[in-house]
């Protein structure tokens, strides 16, 4: 068989997750399955999924007693029957290729066919702390990505801040990481009707004539929405209209976060509790409507791998007010300012500006738009169809 004709598995098992691996697994996928370039691809689900998956690949189930969504959060972990499933699974695609579009649904393989895993970020082994809440939890985390590094034929991840982790803490070469993309989807882009965005806002207690700043993403520590809120007195002294928009779920039935700790610091400060809005999880159109009609995402995150609210936020020519670490500054870019995360003054006096000059604004709301054209699914799959190539030729050269 050439490389023209491979045939790729797909762990598809992150497909219903809401998180941002979530949809990189199910956008990259069906922008796979829009391709015509020869390749033949089959999705793995640890259940049947309820969403009606795009034609042009076969779909495997292995029916595990919980799904990976179920089992994977918190403090639990899949059970060993979960991973004996889903490799017998595997085996049974008889693939030339298998594909992890995100390290955290891997699972051992029981093939030797060479096999491309998606490194997102470094995050759990840079900031440990706060992304495990029992030490077990991150033993088997560490357990999994040493099994994962000895089956990776080739490392795919979504950033060049990334692939830098890649090389210095998984210590992959350079030359066996390929570098994709992320994007929004078509439903983040500048309405046209502004009642929709101002509707968005009176549903969650938000004045039309307030400079409303949108954080969107989980709740967990890393993502440093403390900080944020640690700067909103400033922030009010300076700008008394300003309100905060916090979007992500609420709930606690996903990864560890500290949604109590942000809605204690809220309420023992009560000039904040007027003004911090938290939204719970929103769908994307409900999202979009939200975004349109806010002045600036800020997103204050201790370290990310790509970033894609930023990339929702420039789809509706929305700036970005980001922390400058990780990713984001490779990918805001010119579309944003930037600060120093872990300090309160730092981010109040970044956000103070913006809201100050209206020409910045202005000008960074034109950059944003431009900016967001520059992240397509369309080409994050013509990049990770190069990565299988270069993964099935590296395996025959061996």
């Amino acid at each position: 068989m050439t490389a023209a004709q491979l045939h790729v598995c797909v762990d598809a098992t992150s497909w219903p997750n809401d998180r941002g691996f979530g949809r990189f697994t199910r956008e990259l996928v069906k922008a796979l399955l829009a391709r015509d370039e020869g390749f033949q691809y089959t999705l793995l689900f640890d259940q049947r999924p309820a969403e009606v998956i795009p034609p042009g690949a076969r779909v495997l189930s292995a029916q595990t007693e919980r799904s990976l969504s179920d089992s994977a959060v918190g403090k639990s972990s899949r059970s060993p029957a979960y991973f004996l499933k889903m490799s017998r699974l595997a085996y049974k695609a008889k693939c030339d290729l298998f594909f992890f579009p995100t390290l955290y649904s891997y699972f051992p393989l029981p093939s030797r066919a060479p096999c491309i895993v998606c490194y997102h970020d470094a995050t759990a082994e840079r900031l440990p702390e706060l992304l495990f809440p029992t030490k077990l939890n991150h033993w088997l985390w560490q357990a999994k990505t040493t099994l994962a590094r000895l089956q990776t034929t080739r490392a795919m991840t979504v950033s060049e801040a990334s692939a830098e982790d890649l090389e210095s803490i998984h210590k992959f070469p350079r030359s066996r990481i390929d570098v994709v993309t992320e994007a929004a989807d078509g439903v983040f882009r500048v309405l046209e009707d502004p009642t929709l965005s101002r509707k968005a806002r009176v549903s969650y207690g938000i004045p039309e004539d307030a400079f409303l700043l949108v954080h969107v993403g989980g709740m967990n520590a890393h993502k440093n929405i403390l900080s944020l809120l640690k700067a909103m007195p400033s922030i009010l002294a300076a700008q008394a209209k300003t309100h905060l928009a916090i979007v992500g779920d609420t709930s606690g039935r996903g990864f560890w976060d500290n949604v109590a700790a942000l809605k204690g610091f809220v309420t023992g400060n009560p000039p904040l509790s007027s003004h911090v809005h938290f939204t719970g999880y929103l769908s994307d159109a409900s999202l979009a409507e939200l975004l349109n009609g806010a002045q600036a995402l800020v997103f204050p995150s201790l370290w990310e791998g790509f970033g894609l609210p930023a990339v929702e936020a420039m789809s509706c020519g929305i700036p970005v007010l980001a922390s400058r670490r990780g990713s984001l500054p490779e990918v805001v870019g010119d579309a944003g300012l930037f600060f120093e995360p872990e300090d309160p003054k730092a981010i109040a006096a970044c956000v103070n500006r913006f809201l100050y000059d209206v020409g910045l604004r202005a000008q960074l709301g034109r950059n944003a738009l431009a900016r967001s054209r520059l992240f397509t699914w369309a080409r994050a799959a013509e990049l990770a169809e190069l990565s299988f190539r270069r993964c099935y030729e590296q395996a025959l050269s061996r």
